[in-house]
């Protein structure tokens, strides 16, 4: 197991390319499972969880291969059944119950894992199955689903937290080879479900209104084979734009698209951030002394609970009061006790993080809980008095392509060691 390493107090400067989005990728390379032609994914970031789903691909069957930034997936004979082993380590596997579904009339999928950030449960991916007309069991940890032909119909995705990003794209998916027409209500509205449709219409299949709270498919007999190129990662972005306002530093992000992060770029520009755009690049840098803000997150367009975490770092050097609230994840301020013991003066008070600023920070050994707490702790780092250590990085391989070397780049003083601790 590894740490990081993070010497303080340098402002993070240059420019930093902006990798493919890993919540695009995951649910578009399990697309790849409807046809039995070749796809090909570029712009793919070389992330741990994607190496996760292509093990996935392979253990059902499906001929998958990384190369550089592109994954080509051919999956002419397939299995029904996605075993625990692989599952446990990755929620997003779940997305390829949609697909098998579809193809095969059939699935074995094992229940999830992933983040401990709250419960996460499956039961709208299930309600959205069974709209279409299968059968659904949940025996030994495993979800079964059956269909001779799924059938489209209006479907109601929306939950207790909102839509369902992840739902959303496996109802989506199913759809495609559904007989009729699916109306999906309440659909979520994120760019990479924007981006799945946009995959899916490239193989063949008819989708309205994707990126939108009503999506409307029109079932198709077949799929064929695509190429398509990933979006960039918004919430790599922000996490990076974060980082950039935290230090006092100047980055320009190359590639990333700021339509796809206006309440991120919003807040930030409440707090101090001057952002603009440069040609192909986005600039971020702090214009004064940081205000302080409240930041509620929601789905999309609202702001990001992926971003929640290192706002969160942020604003302990705002000055004043900030109040954070999540109503995404009620698990999701697991950061608040590793930046404490960093100097921030932060207490959780049911689902309001409230932060008093401006904080002197000063390094200190953390424990990382989750991937976008991770970012935070490593943005955390950054701002501090001397030398920090991260532990159970893992998580930051989710989710961050080669984030060490791209803040080394910037500037900053970071590197990898083994951990021998517990």
């Amino acid at each position: 197991m590894e740490k990081m390493i993070i010497e303080g107090g340098d402002s993070l400067r240059g420019e930093v390319r902006i990798s493919g989005a890993k919540n695009a990728a995951l649910p578009i390379m399990a697309a790849a499972l409807l046809t039995p032609e070749e796809c090909v994914i570029r712009n793919v970031p070389q992330l741990q969880d994607v190496r996760f789903m292509t093990k996935i691909l392979q253990a059902l069957g499906a001929e998958a291969e990384l190369a550089g930034d592109a994954v080509r997936i051919r999956a002419v004979r397939i299995g029904d059944t996605c075993d625990y082993d692989l599952v446990r380590k990755m929620r997003g596997s779940v997305c390829v119950l949609g697909p098998l579904s579809a193809r095969l009339g059939r699935a074995r999928v094992a229940l999830p894992g992933g983040c401990v950030i709250g419960a996460r449960p499956i039961d709208l991916h299930l309600k959205g199955m069974e709209a279409l007309g299968a059968q659904v069991a949940v025996r030994g940890g495993y979800v079964h689903t059956r269909a001779d032909r799924l059938a489209g119909r209006e479907i109601f995705l929306s939950g207790r937290a909102g839509p369902t990003v992840l739902g959303t794209a496996n109802v989506m998916m199913a759809a495609t080879l559904a007989e009729g027409v699916t109306v999906i209500q309440g659909a979520a509205c994120e760019p990479e479900v924007a981006d799945l449709a946009k995959f899916l219409a490239a193989m063949g299949a008819k989708i309205e209104g994707a990126g939108s709270p009503t999506i409307v498919v029109t079932g198709v007999p077949g799929l064929h084979g695509a190429e398509h190129e990933l979006i960039p990662d918004r919430i790599e972005a922000a996490t990076f734009a974060v980082a950039a306002a935290a230090t006092g530093g100047e980055v320009a992000l190359r590639g990333a698209r700021p339509d796809h992060m206006s309440a991120v770029l919003d807040k930030l520009r409440e707090i101090g951030v001057e952002t603009r755009r440069e040609g192909e690049r986005f600039l971020v840098r702090p214009a004064g002394p940081l205000r302080p803000a409240h930041i509620t997150t929601h789905p999309y367009p609202g702001f990001p609970t992926d971003v929640q975490a290192q706002m969160t770092a942020l604003l302990t050097q705002a000055d004043g009061i900030s109040i954070v609230t999540e109503r995404i994840f009620e698990s999701r301020f697991m950061h608040i006790s590793e930046l404490a013991r960093m100097g921030a003066k932060v207490y959780v008070e049911g689902p309001h993080a409230i932060i008093h600023g401006p904080n002197k920070l000063s390094g200190a050994e953390v424990m990382a809980s989750d991937l976008r707490a991770s970012a935070a702790l490593v943005i955390a780092g950054l701002m501090a008095e001397g030398r920090t250590e991260v532990r159970r990085i893992y998580h930051l391989d989710r989710g961050y392509e080669r984030i060490d070397e791209k803040l080394t780049a910037l500037g900053a003083r970071v590197k990898r060691a083994e951990d021998q601790g517990p």
